[in-house]
């Protein structure tokens, strides 16, 4: 053993065991038959992301539970890697060439460019993974994965080939979401829906044949006028119907277009007459699709207006445009009136901005294995934990749309599709589909398209492994560490990945395709067997951290205050399963104290025999013990650190994290330092009882530790080392902490059984102080040694008393526990297992003194309670404030009556 410092310094020992574990291999993850394999993938931050508290949260219940499987002798692997982040990384690159060089992508060419955005990547990209290690991420990594890089960029185009070839993919020109900013199509799941104070405009369009009559139509979007290749009303419309095959005019630019009739027409909305504009509406393109409407797209790929839209507008931006065509209508007096109108408009996840719909050629995945991915769920393969998101998870795939997955950028995998030159694209002799492109390349030219990120990051699971490459998927052990064991990630990626991956495994893992689909093959080809979804992480307020609240700090910050152990206990104990966390930095503070405590509670062990023993192993510390030395409070500490092993097991298992920290932090502080220490002071002073109960420290300490490790790994492999636990070359990952079975199990071999009728004492007289303690804290007698108690109880409870008299009066701090038959009337009591406990207030307070005090503390309560019971029965404020506000009074009127009441039993107790 070696001496512990007077003060724990997470910063010099984080570094220092963080380097020491990489430099040992504690990380590396190897084939090994002998042992179950256990397998994490990390989900993939973009190449561009800084570390936030969502990643401390998510990758701290990581490396939870790859470090228990460590432990518990799993082969362990916790794969790292960055996603190539198409939108972010291709924004980033271009506004710096714009800074620096005045220049467009266009201006340096595709190769170029690329080159470029790989550069950057390469200098700034991945610091989020450098950042990941500062809070003890242990990942594999020398496994590192990147999805451009090449042989994860083959696996995307193989992917993509073959889903081609089996008719899961194809090309057409269908309305699609658009960001005008990032200038590329959307998936449905890449746009945000968000509530918006619009105008609702109503206008006014003129029937050709019947001049001064008007149809009279309500729209949020005027801008697009220009585009309108049609009105619809309902067919069944009595106000319109005989309207229906006649025309009006478009107001601008000036133009006849038809009346239509349309069952999908809502008759209550607005005016119950739709402009219709199949450019610039899904809805409207497909009633254009019925009735043969002309498509006008006015708008270009910028968001601004084209030629098309005439030339007073031509160039100009959308909004500016909505504007101006709304003051045009008033001028041309077909604008009825401007209504406030709140709506729900798609915005760009990525760029922030309004999506426009647009028609496009884009290519399109109709989802493979859909049903199959639905049963996974329903037969409970791959289990979702909270459960309710398995709700969530099948209602997407019962209502799933086919995923566009062509994207107008550079950055990224470069759809693996050739074009013959000169030839018409829509015939299929003139495509060429293959990883290696056409053996004639200069008579073809590819598709300028890349594929959606998310269609390279779906395959995360198989491509990181080797997938398809057969040699590398034995060299990385794809059939050892797949199916991988637990997904941890957010409920906003649920649509994006989660269930993606699943489809994934489902149709590209094991051969042949056709192989029959039951239980045992859908176990072998689904990516994980259970998914963790984290909560939300909010500020103490309740509100969605962002940079624009100042509400999110930096977590790099809070490592260095407090130390990386601190942050990891903290955001964990206050992460109910799945439920969104409340966090402030006083939390971390208690995670610091945390810590604080258990250096302090190891050191004091430490400080009380200078004898060096054998604690290499649990059996070396048992034979240290003499059945014949122990006594209640050895048998009760051995039974809690029994029940604790327990509930941190079955924890890990229900992915119950804070219920975890809740037993480790209960057991350590309240069973472990607040009693078994106190107790253990006396029995330190008699040779007869020294050694054993050093050795019940020495197992109890021994064994937090372990189960600590996952939660605190720098301070408890710190702690590991200078008593003494290890032995050389090892490190604490080696050794499993087990069950409160396997604990018993070793205490039985040592011929040591745990004493259930002494245990069961000990538990009543912790009890007896416990009420002792909290009769004292109403009479703010806390901090008073001295304090004199009755108490009234049977014989065999009085006789557990008597025996334990020394230790309740010490660690109560109590003046005397005395025994009465008839307790003088109207003291302050309590009833616990052993009997009646009474308070002496006669001679612990200054009487007089206490009933003026709280004389006083009734009188403003009194006060207090009437101008409550006045403002609740007022109908102005009961009627016309807020139900939240009514609620807040009624609380806050209970709490000082409630207080009301107190004070004026003790008063009476006085």
């Amino acid at each position: 053993m070696s001496n512990i410092p007077s003060q724990y310094e997470p910063k010099e020992v984080e570094a220092r065991w963080y380097k020491a574990w990489q430099d040992g291999g504690c990380f590396r993850a190897a084939v090994d038959n002998e042992r179950p394999a256990y397998t994490i993938m990390i989900p993939p931050p973009n190449v561009t992301g800084i570390l936030h508290m969502g990643h401390i949260l998510n990758n701290t219940i990581q490396d939870i539970l790859i470090r228990r499987a460590r432990q518990e002798g799993k082969s362990a692997l916790w794969l790292p890697g960055t996603d190539h982040a198409g939108i972010a990384t291709q924004s980033r690159v271009e506004r710096l060439l714009r800074e620096t060089e005045g220049k467009t992508r266009h201006d340096v060419g595709r190769e170029a460019f690329f080159k470029l955005a790989s550069d950057w990547r390469d200098k700034h990209g991945g610091l989020i993974l450098d950042q990941l290690k500062a809070i003890g991420a242990s990942c594999d990594w020398e496994r590192t994965a990147h999805t451009l890089n090449p042989d994860y960029s083959k696996a995307v185009l193989t992917a993509f080939v073959r889903l081609y070839q089996r008719g899961h993919v194809y090309r057409g020109k269908r309305m699609v979401n658009w960001c005008p900013v990032s200038q590329t199509a959307l998936s449905d799941e890449e746009v945000i829906m968000k509530p918006q104070q619009s105008v609702l405009y109503k206008m006014r369009y003129e029937l050709v044949d019947e001049p001064g009559s008007f149809l009279e139509i309500s729209t949020t979007r005027p801008e697009t006028i220009m585009g309108d290749s049609g009105v619809a009303v309902h067919p069944e419309d009595e106000r319109y119907k005989h309207l229906i095959g006649k025309t009006v005019w478009r107001p601008f630019p000036r133009a006849q277009i038809p009346i239509i009739g349309d069952s999908v027409v809502d008759r209550e909305f607005g005016t119950g007459v739709l402009k219709v504009t199949p450019a610039h509406d899904k809805a409207d393109f497909d009633i254009g699709k019925r009735h043969g409407l002309e498509i006008i797209d006015v708008f270009n790929a910028d968001g601004t207006l084209n030629e098309k839209a005439g030339p007073e507008f031509s160039g100009m931006e959308r909004f500016a445009a909505r504007k101006a065509a709304a003051t045009k209508l008033a001028d041309l007096g077909l604008l009825i009136e401007e209504e406030a109108y709140t709506n729900n408009v798609g915005f760009s996840e990525r760029a922030d901005v309004p999506i426009e719909p647009r028609l496009s050629e884009q290519w399109f995945l109709r989802y493979p294995k859909v049903e199959e991915a639905k049963e996974v769920v329903r037969q409970n393969i791959i289990q979702f934990h909270p459960k309710r998101w398995e709700k969530v998870y099948l209602h997407w795939l019962d209502n799933i749309q086919d995923w566009c997955i062509s994207r107008q950028l550079w950055w990224g995998h470069r759809i693996p599709v050739w074009y013959r030159k000169g030839a018409d694209r829509n015939q299929p002799e003139n495509l060429h589909v293959s990883v290696e492109g056409p053996p004639d390349p200069e008579n073809w030219e590819q598709e300028v398209d890349v594929l959606d990120t998310w269609a390279s990051s779906w395959l995360w699971p198989l491509a990181t492994l080797g997938w398809p490459d057969k040699d590398a998927e034995q060299k990385r052990g794809l059939d050892y560490f797949y199916p991988t064991s637990v997904l941890a990630t957010g409920f906003d990626i649920i649509f994006f990945w989660v269930a993606r991956m699943i489809m994934a495994g489902l149709e590209f893992k094991g051969d042949p395709q056709d192989a029959p689909m039951d239980k045992a093959t859908l176990r072998a080809r689904v990516p994980f067997k259970d998914v963790y979804i984290t909560g939300l992480i909010r500020d103490e307020k309740g509100r969605k951290m962002s940079k624009s609240l100042g509400n999110s700090p930096d977590p790099l910050d809070l490592v260095a205050k407090y130390g990386a152990d601190a942050l990891r206990f903290c955001v964990v104990s206050i992460a109910p399963q799945g439920q969104d966390i409340r966090f402030s930095e006083e939390r971390v503070e208690s995670g610091k104290k945390f810590c604080n405590k258990l250096w302090n509670v190891c050191r004091f062990r430490r400080m009380q025999a200078s004898e060096t023993h054998d604690l290499s192993s649990l059996a070396a510390i048992l034979d240290r013990i003499s059945p014949q030395a122990l006594d209640g409070d050895d048998y009760a500490i051995l039974s809690k650190l029994s029940h604790c092993l327990d509930a941190v097991d079955a924890g890990l298992k229900k992915f119950e994290f804070a219920n975890v920290t809740g037993h480790i932090y209960s057991f350590f502080w309240n069973d472990y330092c607040d009693w078994y220490v106190e107790v253990s002071k006396s029995k330190l002073e008699h040779a007869a009882t020294k050694d054993s109960c050093l050795a019940i420290q020495d197992l109890v300490i021994r064994q937090l530790l372990l189960i600590l490790h996952p939660f605190t790994p720098f301070i408890t492999e710190e702690l590991w080392q200078l008593l003494g636990y290890s032995t050389p070359g090892t490190f604490i990952q080696d050794s499993n902490p087990g069950t409160g079975a396997s604990l018993e199990a070793a205490l039985q071999n040592a011929g040591l059984r745990i004493d259930r009728d002494a245990v069961k004492e000990i538990e009543s007289v912790r009890e007896l102080v416990s009420q002792a303690r909290a009769l004292k804290a109403q009479y703010n007698l806390s901090s008073k040694r001295d304090v004199p108690f009755f108490y009234s109880a049977d014989a065999a409870s009085t006789a557990v008393i008597k025996r334990n008299e020394e230790k309740i009066l010490k660690i109560a701090g109590l003046g005397k526990l005395e025994a009465v038959t008839s307790p003088p009337e109207n003291l302050p009591a309590t009833v616990v297992s052993l009997g009646s406990l009474f308070l002496d207030l006669s001679s612990s307070i200054d009487l007089e003194g206490e009933r003026t005090r709280l004389s006083k503390e009734l009188e403003k309560l009194n006060k207090a309670v009437a101008v409550g019971e006045a403002k609740l029965n007022n109908p102005k404020f009961k009627d016309k404030a807020p139900a939240a506000v009514v609620a807040g009074a009624q609380a806050q009127l209970r709490e000082t009556q409630e207080r009301r009441d107190e004070v004026q039993r003790l008063l009476a107790a006085l």
